[in-house]
């Protein structure tokens, strides 16, 4: 005996309360094996295929492409235990695989909604009377206006004949406030105004109207993300800003001849994320969050560093687990793995959230500086800018060094100026001269 069971959108994990359907990866009718993606779905995180916990044939769906959906809210319905769905030991269809995303269980601990079952095939409606409509009937011709009367018209003033006259105002159409009837001269003049009278524009047509007032983007997915994310930060966070000028003709160096043995290439981003590292162990005030309900900054004992990547999608700040225990080769790798799965839109929500620490490489889009601000709910960000030749002295002489403009915006929370300047020096102490970060390890 089949019996229909109700697939709900699961919990996707990091907090996330809904999902917007991109694409139904099934019809109605379609054989489905257990696990199987039904639908592709994007949060505010990424693009997730989510599969089916049960195996059967697909009864009903659930919300169009592009519609948002809460989370436990219906996605499909499968009818499981029918002639024509995939082989399966009968428990595992009537209990499910159990896996599905975060949050979302299909064992017995979770029991499925059962319904009514229906027959999977389609069955032949009984006839349905429908109503004849009544005649209509034809609607009664519009009286014409009536001639106006032959008659002599009620003037008798000179001066209102010409005035109508020369205004071009039929004098046999009007109707007089004068006494039986006469026609007055304020007759004319009214008559002549109502002539005068430029004519109300057309309504404007919806799109029209849609056109004057500017092109409506819905502020949700990654971009409504970004925007709860960075308004919040700025609502809960003190922060501010300090920057500095560091030569880079030193680690451009170092980095060149790493490349040159041979090897994985170790990326810029890569050497500034061993130093960010180096530096937050000297000044941990920087990798911690505020507990605002316990009125208490929580020092974090792991370096989880999140980094910028722009995407077709918008900005997305990927997570490297642990970066403190990564040497410049690993860094360069996990930094190249989540960056083309950002560009694939393949991330999943655990690899962009839980950050305790963001580096923001903005110098690939051709700018200097920058004030970052700080992603919610870290303490810190370093945002570095483009690494360009510059006049800069050097051992007392004037030279063209490579220099690049350091910015560290900070919660003044848990630290104030002293602690940042002195992070932000370090840092460019480091990328002045690379020694500075082999005698801290």
């Amino acid at each position: 005996m089949p019996q229909v069971m109700e697939f709900k959108l699961p919990d996707l994990g990091e907090g996330l309360t809904e999902a917007e359907i991109v694409r139904w990866l099934v019809a109605v009718g379609d054989v489905v094996a257990i696990d199987q993606p039904v639908v592709e779905v994007e949060t505010a995180k990424a693009m997730v295929e989510v599969p089916c916990p049960y195996g059967g044939v697909v009864t009903a769906r659930f919300g169009e492409e592009g519609q948002e959906l809460p989370v436990g809210a219906p996605l499909i319905t499968v009818a499981v235990g029918v002639e024509s769905a995939p082989a399966a030991e009968p428990e595992a269809q009537a209990t499910g695989s159990g896996n599905v995303l975060v949050g979302y269980g299909t064992d017995a601990s979770r029991p499925a909604r059962r319904r009514r079952v229906r027959p999977v095939t389609a069955a032949v409606s009984a006839p349905v009377a429908v109503p004849v409509a009544a005649p209509v009937a034809a609607p009664s011709p519009v009286a014409a206006p009536a001639p106006a009367a032959a008659g002599p018209v009620p003037v008798i003033s000179p001066l209102v004949r010409k005035l109508a006259r020369d205004g071009g105002v039929d004098l046999r159409a009007l109707t007089g406030s004068g006494p039986d009837g006469l026609i007055l001269r304020a007759d004319v003049e009214a008559a002549l105004a109502a002539l005068r009278a430029p004519e109300p524009a057309p309504a404007a047509s919806p799109v029209a109207a849609a056109a004057a007032a500017g092109e409506r983007i819905p502020l949700k997915g990654v971009r409504g993300a970004v925007a709860e994310k960075l308004s919040r930060s700025r609502r809960e966070i003190p922060d501010a800003t300090c920057w500095v000028d560091a030569d880079a003709t030193e680690l451009m160096a170092a980095r060149a001849a790493m490349n040159a043995v041979g090897g994985p290439k170790i990326s810029v981003l890569a050497l500034l994320a061993r130093i960010c590292t180096a530096a937050l162990a000297k000044y941990p005030e920087l990798n911690s969050t505020v507990d605002l309900a316990a009125k208490e900054i929580v020092r974090l004992p792991s370096v989880h560093l999140g980094f910028a990547a722009q995407t077709e999608r918008g900005l997305v700040v990927p997570v490297v687990r642990d970066a403190q225990n990564r040497n410049p080769e690993s860094l360069s790798a996990e930094f190249a793995r989540l960056t083309e799965l950002a560009r694939a839109g393949k991330l999943a929500p655990s690899d962009l959230t839980g950050g305790t620490f963001t580096l923001n490489n903005y110098g690939v889009f051709g700018v200097d500086g920058s004030t970052p601000i700080i992603n919610h709910p870290e303490a810190a960000m370093l945002g570095v800018g483009r690494i360009m030749p510059k006049p800069w002295v050097h051992g007392g002489e004037l030279a063209v060094r490579q220099v690049v403009q350091l910015s560290l915006t900070f919660d003044h929370r848990v630290c104030d100026g002293g602690t940042a300047g002195g992070f932000l020096r370090y840092v460019a102490d480091c990328v002045e001269s690379p020694a500075v970060l082999l005698r801290s390890l």
